[in-house]
């Protein structure tokens, strides 16, 4: 598996020293997540990548769900993406911390690229995301660490399980600094009040 460098997405100011990465949900694409930076109005240099994996007309991290293949997909997936960082000097030159955004199967991916090299990313946005099966061999190491994670998500959200719900809290109270945001009518996307409270974190 490996990730397209031709079609990854490269936005913000070249001399920024922080870097946004954009993980889109399943059935998306690179450029789903850009308005969404663009709204933030952030200083970061922002990167959207391509899941590998055509899925339903779009991309996906993993074709199969975490639950239906062990997490091996998003294992295969999060390798993928830290081979991109270390050879994509385009995007990472100049670059003192790395931080994370990802939505849905993208959120997955963002945690288990924190559970892989917890030393390498500084923050987590996680949005109507969930933690899945995988590598957690590094797990011990990310619970010392406890770099902040923000979890948003809408209260009524029909796609993530409530099971997966209770798990994913549960082991983000383990390993990381958590701050945690439901949104009482926002079903599986994202809320006008949580990109206000993403680019409030985003901002520390």
């Amino acid at each position: 598996m490996r990730i397209d460098d031709a079609a990854a997405l490269l936005a913000g100011p070249a001399e920024a020293d922080s870097l946004l990465l954009l993980l889109h949900g399943r059935g998306a694409d690179e450029h789903d997540l850009l308005p969404l930076a663009d709204a933030l109005r952030l200083p970061d240099r922002v990167v959207a990548l391509r899941g590998p994996v055509a899925w339903d007309g779009g991309r996906a991290w993993a074709q199969r769900t975490a639950d239906e293949d062990g997490g091996a997909g998003l294992d295969e997936a999060a390798t993928a993406v830290l081979e991109w960082l270390d050879r994509a000097p385009a995007a990472t030159q100049g670059i003192r911390r790395v931080r994370i955004l990802g939505f849905s199967q993208g959120g997955a991916l963002a945690l288990q690229l924190l559970r892989m090299a917890p030393d390498r990313f500084a923050a987590v946005v996680l949005l109507s995301g969930f933690i899945a099966a995988g590598d957690g061999r590094r797990d011990e190491e990310l619970a010392r660490l406890r770099p902040p994670v923000l979890w948003g998500r809408g209260a009524i959200d029909p796609v993530i399980p409530a099971r997966a719900i209770e798990l994913t809290r549960e082991w983000l109270e383990r390993h990381t600094t958590l701050d945690e945001r439901v949104y009482p009518l926002l079903g599986h996307g994202v809320a006008e009040a949580e990109l206000a409270d993403v680019a409030a974190f985003l901002r520390n």
